[in-house]
C-alpha cells in the first residue's frame, strides 16, 4: 500500500520552502556583506577625506612629527586607523604604531592603487597589528604629482561581528518563516488531503456494499464534481445491482419452486448451478458442489453421459436415466445448449423430470389389468368348463347338472362382488376427487355397532368372538354408509384370518385431536415385506388361502379410499405368530358443554 497523499505533498513543500529560504538567505547574506563591506569602505573613505586637507598641508610643509601626531590624535577618537605612507612606501605617520618600527608599506595593494592616483581598497592580515584589517587608501596630490598616500583602516572583526548578527537575525527570520510555512503547508496539504480521504472512506464503504451512502460535497470545483459523480455512480450501481439481485431472486424462486430438476454447466462440464429438486434427486449438497466437475460429484454415469452429449452437441438431448441405489427412480432427461447473444456456448442446461409416480402408475395399471383379467379369468373358465360339461351330457343327470349349475352361479356370483367392488372403488375415488363425499357429525359407536352386526352371523359360523370397546360420546365429521363399509372390510378380514375360538377386538378412541378405529385379530400375522403394499388392488399375501376364503381381493383397497375421503389414513401393525392390528385414522369433534360439535 502506497503513502497517504498527505506524505506525499507535506515534505516535497517543506523542502521546497526550506530549499528556497536557504537560497535566499544566502542571497541576503552575501548581499548584506557586500553591501556593509562597500559601506565599510566608503565610511573610511569619508574619515580619510576629512583629514586630507590638513594632512597635505602638513607633507608639503615636510612636518611629519605634526602629521604622526594629528592621527595619534584623530585615530583613537574615531576608532580609525590612520597611516601616511610616501610613495617609497616609508611609514611616515600612523595612530596605532611607532612608525619607526614599521615595515616599508610600498608594496601593499591599497597603496599600489593609491600611487596610480585611485583609491585603493583591501582587506587582509596587518603583520603588525596581528589581526584582519579592511584598508581604504587615497592618493595625497600636489598638482599632478602623489605626494603620499593617506590610509585609513579598522579591524575586519567589527565588519564579521557585525554582519554575524545580521546573518543571526537573518537566519532566525527565516527559521521563523520555515516554521510558520511548514504549519501554513500542513493546513493546506491538509485541506487538499481531507476531501480525497473522504472521497477514499466513501469508494471503501461503496465497495462494501454500502450504496446507499452520500459522499459530502467538498467546496473545491474538481473535488465537489468527482464526489458528485461517486454518487452519482453509486446510485446508478444501486439499481442496477438491485435489479440484478431481483432478477436473481426471480430465477432462484422460480428453480426452487420447480419439482423438476435443473443444474446448468460451463463448457468444461463444471457445475455452475442447480435447484434444490435435482440436489434431491442427486443427493448432493448445492453449496459443495458448484464449480466442480460433474465427474466428481454426480456418480451416475447416465447422466454424466447425457451432459457429455449435450455439450458435444448443437441439438436438444433427452435420455432416460435411473437414479438411486436402495429405491430406484426413473428420471427424463432433457438437455441443451446455453447460447450467449453472441451466439456461442457458454455451457448447457438439463432439465430432470422424475417419472417414477409415472412408471409406478404404469406398473400399477399392468398388474391392476393383469389381476383383473386373472381374477375375472379363473371363475370364467371353471364356468365354461361346467357348461361345456352340461353340454356334453351332464344334463342328463340331474344331480350332476344341479351340482354343476350351483358351482356355476357361485362363481358368477364371485364374478359380481368383483365387479361391484370394482365399481364402488371408482365411485369412492371419483368422489374424493371432486369433493363430492358429503360429511356430516355422527357418532363411531353407532358405526361400530352396525358393523358388528353386519359381521355377527360370519363370525358366528367361523366360531369368532366380536368385542367392541369404544366410548358413548366419540363423534366425528363422517359418511355412515362408507365408514362402516370400511370397518366391515376391516373386521371381514380379521374374521378370514382368526382360528376357532379367537377374539377379534374392534376399538376406537380419541388420540391427539383424532379418532383412531382399530381392528385386531389374534390370526398367523402378515410378513414385513408384504405391508408396503397391503393396501394395492387385488394384492394378496396368500393368494391361494385368499381365494379359497373368497372376495375380490378389493375389501382393503376400498378401506384405504373410504379413510382418505375422511380425510384420514389407514395403517397396520402385524406380528407373525401374534396377529395384525388395522387402524383407521379420522378428525375428532370435541363436544362443547352446550352440546355442540367443533372439529379438532
Amino acid at each position: 500500500m502506497g503513502r497517504r497523499i498527505i506524505w506525499q505533498l507535506y515534505p516535497p513543500f517543506i523542502l521546497l520552502i526550506v530549499a528556497a529560504l536557504f537560497v535566499v538567505v544566502w542571497y541576503a547574506s552575501s548581499s548584506m556583506r557586500s553591501l556593509y563591506r562597500e559601506r565599510t569602505s566608503a565610511d573610511l573613505y569619508s574619515r580619510a577625506s576629512l583629514i586630507e586637507q590638513q594632512a597635505r598641508d602638513l607633507l608639503l610643509q615636510n612636518r611629519y612629527r605634526e602629521l604622526d601626531s594629528l592621527v595619534k590624535i584623530l585615530g583613537p577618537e574615531s576608532e580609525t586607523r590612520i597611516t601616511a605612507i610616501l610613495p617609497s612606501g616609508e611609514v611616515i605617520a600612523d595612530s596605532d604604531e611607532d612608525v619607526a618600527l614599521m615595515d616599508n608599506h610600498a608594496d601593499r595593494p591599497e597603496v599600489r592603487s593609491a600611487l596610480g592616483a585611485a583609491q585603493g581598497v583591501s582587506s587582509r592580515f596587518s603583520n603588525t597589528l596581528q589581526m584582519n584589517m579592511m584598508y581604504v587608501a587615497i592618493p595625497l596630490m600636489s598638482g599632478d604629482t602623489t605626494k603620499a598616500v593617506l590610509r585609513t583602516s579598522i579591524p575586519v572583526r567589527l565588519v564579521d561581528e557585525t554582519l554575524t548578527t545580521l546573518g543571526n537575525q537573518i537566519a532566525v527570520g527565516g527559521l521563523i518563516v520555515v516554521v510558520l510555512a511548514a504549519m501554513i503547508s500542513l493546513v493546506i496539504t491538509r485541506r487538499i488531503s481531507r476531501p480525497i480521504e473522504k472521497l477514499r472512506l466513501g469508494a471503501e464503504r461503496f465497495a462494501e456494499g454500502d450504496l446507499s451512502y452520500q459522499l459530502a460535497i467538498p467546496n473545491t470545483e474538481e473535488m465537489g464534481g468527482l464526489a458528485q459523480s461517486m454518487n452519482k455512480m453509486a446510485a446508478q450501481l444501486d439499481d442496477r445491482l438491485r435489479m440484478v439481485l431481483r432478477q436473481r431472486n426471480e430465477i432462484q424462486g422460480i428453480l426452487s419452486s420447480m419439482v423438476e430438476g435443473v443444474l446448468a454447466v460451463d463448457p468444461e462440464g463444471r457445475l455452475l448451478n442447480l435447484n434444490e429438486a435435482a440436489a434431491q434427486m442427486l443427493q448432493i449438497d448445492v453449496e459443495r458442489v458448484r464449480k466442480r466437475s460433474v465427474q466428481e460429484v454426480i456418480a451416475n454415469e447416465q447422466l454424466r453421459d447425457l451432459i457429455n452429449h449435450v455439450l458435444a452437441s448443437r441439438e436438444p438431448v433427452e435420455g432416460a436415466i435411473t437414479l438411486g441405489e436402495t429405491e430406484e427412480r426413473f428420471v427424463q432427461g432433457h438437455g441443451t445448449l446455453l447460447i450467449d447473444p453472441q451466439g456461442k456456448s457458454i455451457g448447457a442446461v438439463v432439465v430432470l423430470n422424475d417419472i417414477t409416480r409415472l412408471r409406478r402408475l404404469e406398473t400399477v395399471r399392468r398388474e391392476f389389468v393383469a389381476n383383473v383379467s386373472h381374477e375375472l379369468k379363473t371363475p370364467i373358465t371353471a364356468i365354461k368348463g361346467f357348461v361345456e360339461t352340461l353340454l356334453d351330457g351332464a344334463l342328463d343327470s340331474p344331480d350332476d347338472a344341479r351340482r354343476f349349475l350351483t358351482i356355476v352361479a357361485d362363481k358368477v356370483d364371485h364374478m359380481t362382488d368383483i365387479i361391484d367392488d370394482l365399481l364402488a372403488l371408482s365411485r369412492i375415488e371419483q368422489n374424493v376427487d371432486t369433493e363430492q363425499i358429503r360429511l356430516e357429525r355422527g357418532n363411531i359407536r353407532e358405526v361400530l355397532s352396525s358393523a358388528m352386526d353386519t359381521c355377527y352371523g360370519k363370525a358366528k359360523e367361523a366360531g369368532v368372538e366380536l368385542v367392541m370397546e369404544c366410548p358413548e360420546d366419540l363423534y366425528a365429521q363422517i359418511n355412515n354408509p362408507l365408514l362402516e363399509q370400511g370397518v366391515v372390510n376391516l373386521i371381514d378380514n380379521a374374521i378370514k384370518f382368526s382360528g376357532v375360538d379367537d377374539k377379534v377386538n374392534i376399538e376406537a378412541r380419541a388420540v391427539d385431536g383424532s379418532i383412531v378405529i382399530s381392528v385386531t385379530d389374534q390370526g398367523a400375522g402378515i410378513p414385513p415385506e408384504h405391508l408396503p403394499r397391503l393396501f394395492e388392488r387385488f394384492y394378496r399375501v396368500d393368494k391361494g388361502r385368499s381365494r379359497q376364503m373368497g372376495g375380490s381381493g378389493l375389501g382393503l383397497a376400498i378401506t384405504k379410499h373410504i379413510a382418505l375421503a375422511h380425510g384420514g389414513e389407514i395403517s397396520v401393525k402385524s406380528t407373525l405368530g401374534t396377529g395384525s392390528k388395522f387402524s383407521i385414522t379420522i378428525p375428532h369433534i370435541v363436544e362443547t358443554p352446550a352440546g355442540g360439535g367443533a372439529l379438532s
